[in-house]
């Protein structure tokens, strides 16, 4: 628990029933805390949605989050409902203004694991610096709703410099990646019931939109394209693109960044780094001719020390992801088929 927020003192110990009935119980809930942490003058209001002024072309998203277990190494399912809505607002070369927050609670959530997560929430939306809104609360039946889901949707102002899109791509343009891959899935899996292995691994789960619009600040338009390789992972990303492009993508494995205890517990679990969620890293498909100069600077920038260029877009082998490995072989890295990992985010 933040010790710097302490939990206000409440006459009940666990979500009840009633807590999601409009009611009372309702608004006692909401009155403990959850106004006042996320306190702004437009979630004042407290009308049924948020009125605001915006101007200029507009990105919105939305995402759910059903992350199990709700606390893992390095974050909780709070911060990651904020950090992955922003990521996706600035992955569309947004600048992230407001969220919404919405609630789905199982009856017997403990009040001091809600709290913990609407602290984590509060201080991801200050990192980040946007604004909560507006929002919802439900509450389902004992059994039903594993402890928390978490629904956020954003809306951002699109930055003057970025014109991405696939349509943009062209052959010859390379591919970055932001930072080390696979490192949330691993995360989660070490402290997954079963699963457990020794590792001091924690999730990467950050927000990127102040790194993203540094990156549009200096490079603009020659930054055709932004990817946050969540479920799926890498492959699955690249493979999108691909096909969307209409053209191939070369991958020399040796120049993708891999945590040496996430490659080992991937071998151990029969895991792909390439498919493995990821939260706190993107990629970005720019020209060839400021790859160097994009890599250099995003090193220089918040979660981007460990940047490199992976791969290139290619005229061969065309809606195809081809891998080179470290030992000079190539195969293809196809889109993930099924569900490796569930519940990851």
């Amino acid at each position: 628990m933040n010790l710097s927020c302490p939990m206000p003192v409440l006459d009940f110990d666990v979500i009840t029933l009633g807590h999601g009935s409009g009611g009372i119980l309702t608004h006692r809930l909401l009155e403990s805390g959850v106004f006042s942490l996320f306190k702004n003058d437009l979630l004042d209001e407290r009308h049924d949605g948020a009125i605001f002024e915006l101007t200029g072309r507009l990105a919105f998203s939305t995402d759910s989050y059903v992350v199990s277990p709700i606390f893992f190494p390095g974050g909780n399912i709070g911060e990651l409902a904020v950090n992955g809505t922003v990521n996706d607002l600035a992955m569309c070369g947004a600048i992230p203004k407001y969220l919404s927050l919405s609630f789905i609670l199982e009856e017997g959530l403990p009040m001091t694991e809600f709290w913990d997560i609407l602290v984590a929430i509060r201080d991801a939306a200050v990192r980040a610096g946007v604004q909560i809104v507006t929002g919802d609360t439900k509450v389902v039946e004992k059994g039903k709703g594993d402890g928390i889901f978490i629904n956020t949707s954003g809306i951002g102002q699109l930055h003057p410099k970025a014109r991405i899109a696939t349509r943009h791509v062209r052959a010859g343009d390379k591919i970055v990646v932001s930072g080390h891959v696979a490192t949330h899935g691993i995360a989660i899996m070490s402290v997954r019931t079963g699963l457990t292995f020794e590792t001091d691994l924690v999730s990467d789960t950050a927000n990127l939109n102040h790194t993203v619009a540094a990156l549009l600040d200096e490079f603009g338009e020659q930054i055709h394209l932004l990817r946050d390789p969540t479920r799926g992972g890498v492959a699955t990303v690249l493979n999108e693109i691909a096909q969307e492009a209409r053209l191939g993508v070369a991958l020399a494995q040796p120049a993708i960044p891999v945590l040496e205890d996430v490659q080992s517990a991937c071998e151990l679990l029969g895991l792909d780094p390439l498919y493995v969620a990821n939260e706190g890293v993107f990629l970005s498909v720019v020209a060839p001719e400021i790859a160097d100069a994009f890599v250099a600077k995003l090193r220089e920038l918040p979660h981007g020390a460990a940047a490199a260029v992976i791969g290139e877009v290619v005229v061969e082998h065309p809606r195809q992801v081809v891998l080179q490995s470290r030992i000079g072989g190539r195969r293809v890295v196809s889109m993930l088929v099924g569900e490796q990992l569930p519940r990851i985010c």
